[in-house]
């Protein structure tokens, strides 16, 4: 009998983590006290004038649909920002705001391949770029990429791997699972290497924000012609309101509307009311502290981890994540993250889910709970490991 699902839901991979997740939460309800380092979800919740303004519209009834490309207002909004923090002036026009950074992505994708093409992606890697591209019918070049190359893809990398269905490169900038960053150069020389090919650059810019000890360069400030994805999700701290945004050519805006009107209306028009609020001084103040915060999170955790004998061999510069190799202990990476939920009621993330190349030495660390959480997990895992036999 034939399969009664499409063989493109089939293709699709669940999160290995969610099993994990759920296995937590049963902990958790027994009673146990589960330390979650394995969602990529700030700890803090949404910042006071941005919940204030969201009730505001909605006391207001600002209720209906709004145009497919958004509020003109959180438009502007978001240009003024890109002029604020990177010195860059973008037409409004060109911004499309979406339901989170996922519409967005699934706008870029819809867009830009077609049956039977590809994007080049780094792996390990978000897993859903590679689904959404699977959900169009198209494909993941997917390029083991190393310490050596800060884990993200190069010029040398795209000239390599590029074939005859390859249509673009998908870049993050910083990157899930390994908070590295491209800097200008490297941006430029990839947009070139792109480009000769007559292929398309996307470029996630989803933990803009979330760096620490230096800034993150928009790939727009080498390369106008770039796709970029961006969220309120991260830096902004708005995950449950789902809302993201897309900049893109000013020759491929008609298209992308025409797509956003057919693929879903538009985006939350309460959360894009709300989302006005992200560019005021006292709420970007807000945001600054909770990156500082995240920092000292990173500057614990990671010489603690080091120390109990995990492999970073790059430090992370952004996003919220600790990629570690578990080489040293043996075993493979499912079976250690089952084995630290199980005795020592620990979460995080093994590396199955980001993608293939060395995907069973390596776990991912979210740093989203307090310092004396973070603590207390540093512990847990040194008692672990005596118990670990891999």
């Amino acid at each position: 009998m034939a399969h009664p699902y499409s063989a493109r839901s089939r293709a699709i991979e669940p999160f290995h983590v969610m099993a994990l997740l759920a296995r937590a939460n049963e902990l958790q309800a027994a009673g146990h006290d589960v330390i979650h380092l394995e969602i990529g979800e700030p700890d803090f919740t949404t910042a006071a004038p941005i919940v204030a303004a969201g009730q505001a519209a909605l006391a207001a009834g600002h209720t209906r649909y709004t145009a497919a490309r958004g509020l003109p207002a959180l438009r502007e909004a978001i240009a003024g920002f890109y002029g604020q923090r990177y010195g860059l002036h973008i037409d409004p026009e060109r911004i499309l705001v979406t339901p989170g950074g996922s519409g967005a992505l699934l706008l870029a994708s819809s867009l830009l391949v077609d049956p039977g093409k590809h994007w080049l992606l780094a792996d390990p890697g978000y897993p859903c770029n590679r689904h959404f591209l699977r959900l169009v019918e198209g494909g993941a070049q997917l390029v083991p990429v190393g310490p050596e190359v800060n884990y993200q893809l190069t010029a040398d990398l795209v000239e390599r791997y590029w074939d005859k269905d390859s249509v673009g490169a998908l870049v993050a900038s910083p990157a899930n699972p390994t908070g590295t960053v491209l800097g200008r150069d490297e941006l430029a020389s990839l947009s070139k290497a792109t480009h000769e090919r007559h292929g398309h650059l996307v470029v996630d810019e989803i933990y803009h924000g979330l760096t620490y000890g230096m800034d993150a360069p928009s790939v727009l400030e080498v390369d106008d012609s770039a796709f970029v994805l961006n969220s309120f999700s991260k830096y902004f701290g708005m995950t449950g309101w789902r809302l993201g945004w897309l900049v893109a050519p000013p020759n491929a805006v008609a298209d992308l509307e025409k797509l956003a009107q057919n693929l879903y209306i538009s985006a939350p028009s309460m959360a894009q009311h709300a989302a006005l609020a992200c560019f005021e001084p006292e709420t970007l103040a807000i945001f600054e502290a909770r990156r500082a915060e995240f920092a000292r999170r990173r500057d614990y955790l990671l010489p603690a981890l080091r120390e109990l004998g995990f492999r970073i061999a790059v430090e992370p510069q952004g996003a919220f994540y600790l990629y570690a190799d578990i080489s040293p202990f043996g075993g493979d990476a499912f079976a250690f993250c089952q084995h630290f939920l199980e005795t020592e009621h620990l979460a995080f993330t093994p590396g199955l889910d980001f993608g293939r190349h060395l995907a069973g030495h390596h776990v991912r660390f979210a740093y989203t709970q307090s310092l004396p959480r973070l603590e207390q997990a540093v512990e847990r895992i040194a008692r672990g490991l005596k118990s670990w036999q891999g």
